[in-house]
């Protein structure tokens, strides 16, 4: 059985983000004053007790509103609430019952699922008839508590918990490839997504970072569990703006953290810019497999653009990561997007590859052999053998006699050895050089 779907609903700015971090043990959900910060989904396995679950937190709704992005939240959110076993809906006491509230309550009196009523901001001793308020709503008793300061958690957990199945143990999902998707904003990060899922599991809309927190999504693709994460878009440290934004850039980063491989998604408008660079830099710091994929190519013609001065115009700006495949897609009409997933499988085979020893070594001593190194400071760099220490990234300890004479230039050149005999195309290498006597 899958583990029960708790969804966080209610109006902007009573705390739904406060709650989620406090429940899942971490700031997995950002936090701000701004009302409306949480566009999208944002969802964690948790657990309270020994109960393990999802949590959902969503974002603020909206009743009134009609432009399209106001929209497209509140279809992320009646899909969470679809997607629910138990809805937790949030209130304000400092505020009281708002029309905002009512028209929420009215949007959930229908559903089947059990709906947990909880009055946050209860901290003070003077809230208690305020508390009583929110029994007009007519969806039972109002939970008093405070995320912030952790009141009354425990209570209102405790009756979300009661709709929980018993006894059911849970096996935790792994992923054999975890794909990050990242890029600066408005590339179409979301877009592709939603055409990989067949799912409007992500906002898609044309204002540069709409996606504000990471989605998650498993897929299956060639019998291997996928999980995407859909990131905000990344700008260049100086143009990163303070709040939401900033925060948003963090999470980015930390999404390439827990990849295995990283899409760079860029425009067909304006591919290889410096910002794209910036972002190259984080996969790259953090010895991910990396894709480099130009998005909107169905636009080409009106772009008056060809894939000859593209991809040398790619190769130019990415001449550190000269390894890492290219493809052209369009995430609006599917174009390229197999070819896409399938290069990612193929990146983090080689990211996740194993040489035999001894044909490793071998293979550098052939290298040394041909092109020894240049004397440094009047003294040689011998190297005495080399092991590869683990995949995924692959990470070699070379032993020599001074790490410290070893030029720059001679590592590039045992990489471009091991790239020519072993591939590793996408795949950075980690290569470290110890002396003897470290």
């Amino acid at each position: 059985m899958a583990k029960p779907v708790v969804a966080i609903v209610g109006r902007p700015n009573v705390g739904k983000s406060t709650m989620f971090n406090r429940l899942v043990g971490r700031s997995a959900a950002i936090v701000s004053r701004m009302a409306g910060t949480t566009r999208d989904r944002n969802t964690s396995e948790t657990e309270w007790g020994e109960h393990l679950f999802i949590l959902v937190d969503t974002g603020g709704l909206e009743i009134f509103p009609e432009d399209d992005m106001w929209r497209q939240v509140r279809a992320q959110i009646e899909t969470a609430i679809e997607d629910a076993d138990v809805i937790i809906m949030m209130v304000d006491v400092r505020d009281g019952v708002t029309p905002d509230d009512v028209d929420v309550a009215q949007l959930l009196r229908p559903v089947d699922q059990p709906i947990i009523l909880a009055a946050n901001k209860a901290d003070t001793a003077t809230v208690g008839t305020t508390v009583s308020e929110f029994y007009e709503l007519g969806l039972g008793d109002p939970h008093p508590i405070s995320a912030y300061h952790n009141i009354g958690l425990d209570d209102m957990m405790a009756e979300v918990i009661k709709h929980f199945p018993d006894g059911t143990e849970f096996p935790e999902p792994e992923a054999d490839l975890r794909v990050a998707i990242v890029g600066r904003p408005n590339v179409g990060k979301s877009q592709l997504l939603n055409i990989i899922t067949g799912e409007n599991r992500s906002i898609v809309s044309d204002v540069p970072g709409t996606t504000r927190d990471t989605v998650d999504t498993l897929i299956e693709v060639e019998d291997k569990t996928v999980l995407l994460i859909d990131t905000a878009g990344i700008r260049r440290r100086g143009k990163i703006g303070t709040g939401v934004e900033k925060y948003s850039v963090i999470r980015s980063v930390r999404a390439i953290d827990r990849a295995d491989v990283a899409i760079l998604l860029m425009d067909a408008s304006e591919p290889a810019t410096a910002q794209d660079s910036h972002i190259a830099s984080y996969i790259l710091d953090s010895y991910k497999g990396v894709v480099l994929a130009v998005n909107k190519w169905d636009l080409a013609g009106e772009l008056n653009v060809n894939r000859e001065d593209v991809m040398a115009v790619v190769a130019d700006k990415f001449r550190f990561a000269s390894y890492a495949p290219l493809r052209f897609i369009s995430a609006l009409t599917g174009q390229g997007v197999n070819q896409l997933l399938d290069t990612a499988l193929a990146v983090h085979r080689q990211w996740t590859k194993s040489l035999p020893r001894y044909d490793l070594r071998r293979t550098v001593m052939n290298a040394v052999a041909e092109h020894p190194p240049v004397a440094q400071k009047g003294r040689s760099l011998r190297i005495y053998n080399v092991s590869q220490d683990q995949a995924g990234p692959p990470t070699f300890t070379f032993y020599v006699n001074h790490s410290d004479t070893l030029h720059f230039s001679y590592q590039r050149y045992l990489e471009n050895r091991l790239r020519e005999v072993y591939d590793f195309h996408g795949s950075p290498l980690k290569m470290r050089f110890r002396s003897r006597r470290e």
